[in-house]
């Protein structure tokens, strides 16, 4: 499987490794942002995991999910200083596209780290969580722009704004689940890959928690592991 090194810029389904935000530079200050190097261990263990987890992955789909495109294409975002991050998207054709930044794969320890964090990419698209996200954004959209409507007397600015929070709110509601679905079948896919998910969960431990905060984007760590523990210990 060969790994491009494209720009991507769309986070649909987006399982964000970000650190906490830092201040931004004063006006006219130079900015050099850090570049990221990863040796040549880390790449050997990138190609390892996506040979590996891939065709599980792909096994999956077409059993769980068999109207999907279940062909996954594996990318690098190089963008310069993009944080540890990875998230699933669709190309213009549907296909399934899961990507990694140079700062996440310098991050990951091992290739346990690696292989659940791509299984648990790989399980947004088998569950349909980007088609699904982008229902509840829909339902939330109609729901208050049709109450800023009637608020306002028909205010395009009003209701304008009403689309857009109620399409943010509709997109987050279900959010949690979502995440917590994909770990658990994400643990599945790792397992059978022939890696330890539980060791590969240990990446929770050195991210930043979100806490239960409500309509956040993500559960609280805690949820997340004792996700992973539950399913680990049925298989």
């Amino acid at each position: 499987m060969r790994i491009p090194l494209i720009l991507m810029f769309a986070l649909l389904a987006a399982c964000s490794t970000v650190p906490p935000a830092q201040d931004p530079p004063e006006v006219g200050e130079d900015v050099q942002v850090p570049q990221v190097r990863i040796g040549r261990e880390q790449v050997e263990n990138v190609f390892v995991v996506v040979n590996t987890v891939e065709p599980v992955a792909e096994a999956y789909c077409l059993e769980r999910a068999p109207d999907l495109n279940c062909d996954f294409q594996i990318v690098v975002d190089e963008t310069a200083g993009a944080p540890p991050n990875a998230f699933q998207t669709q190309d213009d054709t549907g296909r399934p596209v899961i990507a990694f930044t140079l700062a996440l794969l310098a991050e990951a320890r091992n290739q346990d780290e690696l292989a659940f964090i791509m299984s648990h990419e790989a399980a947004h698209h088998i569950l349909g969580h980007i088609a699904r996200q982008n229902q509840n954004a829909r339902a939330g959209a109609q729901l208050l722009g049709g109450l800023a409507y009637i608020i306002s007397g028909g205010s395009e600015d009003s209701i304008r704004a009403g689309v857009q929070l109620g399409a943010e709110i509709g997109a987050r509601t279900y959010s949690k689940d979502f995440e917590l679905e994909a770990d658990a079948l994400g643990t599945r896919i790792a397992a059978r890959a022939g890696y330890d998910p539980l060791r590969g969960a240990e990446f929770f431990f050195r991210i930043p928690d979100p806490g239960n905060q409500f309509l956040g984007s993500h559960p609280a760590n805690a949820a997340r592991l004792a996700t992973v523990q539950r399913v680990a210990m049925q298989l």
